[in-house]
């Protein structure tokens, strides 16, 4: 597994990244030589589905509280942004740059628009729906929980992570032909984010071993934004990207 140290991660990014923008995290010096670029991620999903293991995943800790619910009372049951940072983590340009993670996760179901705008002012780079794949839902408002927050530009800066994909070996299911056997609403959503699915084994020390690779595309998919930041929608605020 590679380190969070390592280098050599070539990110496209936009000619006039190098100016600072206005509610946008873009790259700021840290030093004379190397290179800073904070990201604001946000966790989405329903209980028990594995999104504050993701956040743990993310910033390579164990800072979100996980573990079962107990009478169908979530163990996250407000927004909690932690920040964490990796050295040295990719290269622009020539040059060392560090990656700042700002993730926040959520209690199930939709958070409040403006707990979110709070701990997120900048906005939102990138979206994670965290989906368990051994207990999908017939519905799931979870689509229309991510366009109240950010509008129809919500889907350029998502990604959607299955996790427990473990228990559908199990089962016997191929996690090729998974998406052409589930509900009409996850197959439309996997094909509607950009930042395209993953799935994700659920064993012991997964978080560990996932992280580096879900960075990655988090980073990936904020450049080919050039990491604009999504504007959360609060009550009398304009739409768009910042």
């Amino acid at each position: 597994m590679s380190s969070p140290e390592q280098k050599g991660l070539k990110v496209p990014v936009h000619p006039d990244m190098s100016l600072h923008r206005h509610g946008n995290n873009t790259f700021d010096h840290a030093d004379g030589e190397r290179n800073v670029l904070a990201l604001n991620v946000l966790l989405l999903g329903d209980r028990q589905s594995g999104r504050s293991s993701v956040g743990n995943a993310l910033i390579g800790g164990n800072a979100f509280q996980t573990g079962v619910c107990v009478s169908d009372v979530s163990v996250t049951t407000k927004c909690r942004r932690i920040s964490w940072n990796f050295p040295k983590y990719f290269r622009r340009q020539g040059a060392e740059s560090d990656l700042t993670l700002n993730v926040t996760d959520t209690p199930p179901g939709l958070p409040r628009p403006h707990d979110v705008h709070e701990l997120c002012p900048e906005g939102v780079h990138v979206i994670m729906i965290v989906v368990r794949a051994d207990l999908i839902n017939e519905k799931s408002r979870l689509v229309q929980h991510v366009e109240t927050l950010f509008g129809p530009e919500w889907h350029h800066h998502t990604l959607l992570l299955l996790t427990h994909a473990d228990r559908l070996k199990e089962a016997g299911f191929k996690s090729s032909d998974f998406l052409s056997q589930t509900t009409d609403w996850l197959r439309s959503l996997a094909k509607a984010v950009d930042g395209g699915f993953s799935f994700i084994d659920n064993n012991s020390n997964w978080p560990s071993i996932r992280g580096r690779p879900i960075r990655d595309r988090a980073l990936c998919l904020s450049a080919k934004n050039h990491h604009r930041a999504l504007r959360v929608r609060t009550e009398g605020s304009p739409v768009g990207s910042l």
